[in-house]
């Protein structure tokens, strides 16, 4: 028995496989750090030509759209969107040529390429989704490479890297995976997501550092009135989050069935919706909402109309088909809707922020631990466990009420065929 336990600890053929999996999660770690970068600068580089001439949103944000929609549609199919659902659908194929349509390295250049630029154009859109399909598709090339047989628990892999590198909030990849990608706990892949978020997330932790997401806040739920805020904010979180959910399922379905001589009208309609959301909010709808979301948690207020009019543009950069995600424009949403709530009820604002973003964010992707456990790890608040799971499941909870089928995999069915 030690020697067989030696010959296997020796064999070439175990440790080329073991390096070709350590070198797919370095890889995808990399590329969620460069890819962070480079949305960064798109942003910095609208707001900056936005101040210089204001009405270019109204010109640059269609065009943008419809640019990214064709490109996405001619030479990238299956860029489109989140890239959450690909993955999703992509681990439910049989069919490996399948899997790779969906999951194919030409798909990570029109990705990224095709979220900065949206960025670049004003689009409230994430990077979280799309770095989700670019880590899976890293992995799926890695097993193929490596000979590697468990291609579906590797795409799972991949996913949580993603989430992890993004957001530098590994707890939340492994429960991305287990709650949202799998939907069910499997003894099989277990290790290879430990393995594959911690060998991401020390790539972006060496490159990056170690940072809370959305800065930190100390705000506690210490009172009677902080509770009825823990409630509101669940409970409305999640029906607005669920009313979201809801119209992107039904819109997209909707969307599917229009000719394809109007299909290059949406992405302009969509577009100019988007500009007009953030002419109307001063540019605070434009991008991710990372700036915005890190202010309210810190506590500053942005006032009544930045959450509807970031639910909007959120909304209308999802239905128009260009690449992006809807993890972080989400986040900001819930928690200028908390910040709302606490302001009303003279609560702190930060503690609305956090607990409306885990009301809302539950309701969008029906994901309650993912939801808290992703705003711990990204505002330090460690203090706020209890709150935060209560206003996750009352999110969760109130969402199913509008939206009965889960966002990701209701979007996933398109590219099942169902």
């Amino acid at each position: 028995m030690q020697n067989v336990r030696r010959r296997l600890w020796l064999s070439r053929r175990l440790w080329r496989r073991r390096l070709v999996f350590w070198c797919g999660a370095l890889a995808a770690g990399l590329i969620s750090v460069l890819f962070a970068e480079a949305a960064n600068a798109a942003q910095s580089y609208f707001r900056v030509a936005w101040t210089w001439f204001w009405p270019l949103p109204l010109l640059l944000t269609p065009a943008g759209f419809v640019l990214c929609a064709w490109v996405g549609s001619r030479y990238f199919p299956g860029a489109q969107g989140s890239g959450i659902p690909q993955a999703i659908a992509a681990r439910h194929l049989p069919n490996p040529a399948d899997r790779h349509r969906l999951l194919g390295a030409k798909l990570i250049i029109g990705k990224i390429g095709l979220t900065v630029i949206g960025l670049l154009c004003g689009a409230s859109a994430g990077r979280e989704g799309p770095t989700v399909q670019v880590g899976a598709t890293i992995m799926l090339k890695a097993a193929r490479i490596g000979r590697l047989r468990n291609e579906r628990g590797l795409i799972l892999a991949g996913s949580a890297a993603g989430i992890a590198a993004a957001f530098n909030a590994p707890l939340a990849g492994i429960v991305f995976a287990i709650e949202e990608m799998s939907r069910s706990f499997e003894a099989r892949t277990n290790g290879l997501v430990l393995y594959a978020v911690i060998i991401a997330g020390l790539v972006s932790l060496g490159l990056t550092g170690n940072y809370t997401y959305f800065g930190a806040t100390s705000a506690t739920v210490a009172s009677p009135h902080d509770w009825v805020l823990t409630v509101a904010a669940g409970i409305i979180g999640g029906l607005l989050g669920g009313a979201f959910s809801r119209a992107l399922l039904e819109g997209a379905a909707q969307l599917r069935r229009l000719a394809p001589a109007r299909t290059y009208l949406v992405p302009a309609i969509c577009g100019l919706a988007v500009a007009l959301c953030g002419l109307l909010t001063g540019g605070a709808t434009f991008g991710t909402g990372y700036t915005q979301a890190r202010a309210l948690v810190e506590g500053h207020s942005l006032g009544f109309a930045f959450w509807p009019a970031k639910l909007i543009a959120t909304l209308a950069t999802a239905l128009s088909g260009i690449p992006g995600g809807i993890f972080a424009p989400s986040l900001a949403a819930g928690a200028g809707l908390g910040a709302w709530l606490a302001g009303i009820s003279g609560e702190p604002i930060s503690l609305g922020a956090v607990l409306g973003m885990a009301g809302y964010f539950a309701g969008v992707v029906q994901a309650p631990m993912t939801a808290f456990v992703i705003i711990l790890e990204m505002t330090g608040n460690n203090s706020n466990v209890i709150p935060l799971m209560a206003a996750a499941v009352l999110g969760f909870g109130s969402s199913k009420l509008i939206a009965p089928e889960p966002l990701y995999h209701g979007l996933a069915k398109q590219f099942l065929g169902q």
